[in-house]
């Protein structure tokens, strides 16, 4: 009996629906590589509706019909994706130079602590948009957009004095698709947890969150068609059981470039996700987290909180300095600043315990010379 054999079409005969199909599939890294094999899937991988789909799915809050004009008016998707997936990598934090830090108070004027004001009038807290997206084990469990940045034209301008902050659940963006509380229980993938004293000895909660969640924080200039994320992606640190033993503190962040705006160079950026334990099983109910707090804070190199008007020019460079896909060169940026910090802290610690008994000395030696001058 003669058996047939279906003739193979080559690459040329595929229709460009079928690579459409085909591409529509891929994640974001994997449809740029894709792009590289061949003529046809470079042209068809030029699509915005395939870079549409793969932000989408990467971050839930392009879903919006006001963030997709945004993103159309910066570049289009494709655009967006190309700087938002990198993370942000910033190999030049300086070495550790007491004197520098040390003595930037008086060896900077006014003008050039607070930068170049005309560059400054340039840059408008209305200007920039924070794109946030969290999941927990692939799954959104929060998405929300801020619009500018809230309260930024307070009474006699103290926002521009005062440290940079925004609590994310403070405000209620329009059209957010949380308005109500943000939990995590046990259908999302948490493991029960019987009491509060057990988590303490076995940390199982406090590490299965530490495993599974994650932080998008984009921030995106309008004015000048730039977007960069902000975020670490996966936590950086934390502490469990503070300030409660109910609570969980979760840190995301990155270090960003603040040359000619600060002395210290560079700032860090520091994103705080705190959760609450509501619920465990012991009180009949399924283990429940919520997400009490969701935070952004600029700290510079000796750890105070950088003003308003500094934070806005560094977000404004951030948006510009390098980025890599790869993340074991974000998370070393990370651990070279913490390096720095840390041996700022020890430094300024071993110059005060000097100056400490050099003033017990001082007054041992006037107490022994009024003594001496009674007798």
């Amino acid at each position: 009996m003669a058996v047939s054999v279906a003739q193979v079409e080559s690459m040329a005969s595929l229709s460009n629906d079928l690579f459409y199909d085909i591409l529509r599939r891929l994640d974001g890294a994997t449809l740029a590589s894709a792009a590289c094999t061949c003529a046809a899937f470079c042209s068809i991988s030029k699509e915005e509706r395939l870079w549409e789909n793969v932000c989408s799915s990467m971050w839930p809050s392009t879903n919006r019909e006001d963030v997709k004009r945004l993103v159309s008016s910066i570049g289009g998707f494709k655009k967006f994706y190309a700087d938002c997936f990198p993370l942000i990598v910033n190999k030049e934090v300086p070495e550790f130079q007491w004197n520098d830090y040390l003595e930037y108070p008086e060896e900077w004027t006014e003008a050039e602590y607070y930068g170049d004001m005309d560059e400054f009038e340039s840059v408008s807290p209305s200007d920039f948009v924070s794109i946030v997206d969290i999941r927990y084990k692939d799954k959104r469990i929060c998405s929300k957009v801020l619009w500018g940045i809230p309260n930024a034209n307070g009474f006699n301008g103290w926002f521009y004095n005062c440290p940079f902050r925004i609590d994310l659940l403070t405000y209620s963006a329009r059209d957010d698709d949380h308005e109500g509380e943000v939990t995590l229980s046990v259908s999302d993938g948490l493991p029960p947890i019987a009491s509060i004293e057990r988590e303490r000895k076995d940390g199982k909660l406090w590490q299965e969150l530490c495993d599974g969640i994650r932080l998008s924080w984009i921030v995106v200039n309008r004015k000048i068609k730039q977007a960069a994320n902000l975020s670490s992606w996966s936590p950086l640190g934390g502490q469990r059981h503070w300030p409660t033993d109910k609570d969980f503190l979760i840190r995301f962040g990155s270090i960003l470039p603040a040359r000619d705006i600060l002395p210290c160079q560079v700032v860090e950026c520091i994103l705080i996700m705190k959760f609450r334990l509501i619920h465990t099983e012991d009180e009949g109910v399924k283990t429940i987290l919520k997400l009490t707090e969701l935070s952004m804070q600029l700290g510079d190199m000796g750890g105070a909180y950088v003003n308003g008007k500094n934070s806005l020019l560094v977000l404004k460079e951030a948006l510009r300095c390098p980025r890599s896909k790869n993340y074991s060169e974000a998370l070393e940026s990370c651990r070279l600043y913490s390096k720095v910090q840390s041996e700022l802290k020890e430094e300024k610690m071993r110059n005060e315990s000097k100056l400490d008994r050099l003033c017990i000395l001082g007054g041992i030696a006037a107490l022994v010379s009024f003594c001496y001058y009674l007798l």
